[in-house]
């Protein structure tokens, strides 16, 4: 039986690390208290976690094929560049609507 190599261990640690990150980014996502710390959740630990089970791909499949594999490097790079920009306008469009936010957050306090 073959022992596994150092790439095996690299594949199997980002893809654990990546499953960690997207498991608490959306442990995040259903208890914290207002929208605005909900934001954090998925956009900033499940874009990490994401991006790494996706390199974590990238790198399985260029082993298996024997040759590089770049689909998952354009999901990577559309995914990074998207989150941002979607939490961007999400959060600007919580603070047009004011809605309610914990005492605890901080920024800016308006009239409610």
């Amino acid at each position: 039986m073959n022992e596994p190599s150092w790439i095996e261990w690299l594949i199997a640690a980002l893809l654990l690390t990546g499953s960690l990150f997207a498991l608490i980014g959306s442990i995040g996502l259903v208890k914290l208290p207002d929208f605005f710390m909900r934001l954090h959740g998925p956009t900033k630990a499940t874009t990490l976690g994401v991006g790494s089970m996706v390199v974590g791909s990238m790198l399985y499949f260029s082993l298996q094929a024997g040759q590089p594999s770049l689909h998952e490097l354009l999901i990577t790079f559309f995914l990074f560049l998207t989150a941002p920009v979607s939490a961007q306008m999400l959060a600007k469009a919580a603070m047009h609507e004011k809605l309610r936010r914990e005492p605890r957050t901080r920024g800016e306090p308006w009239e409610q």
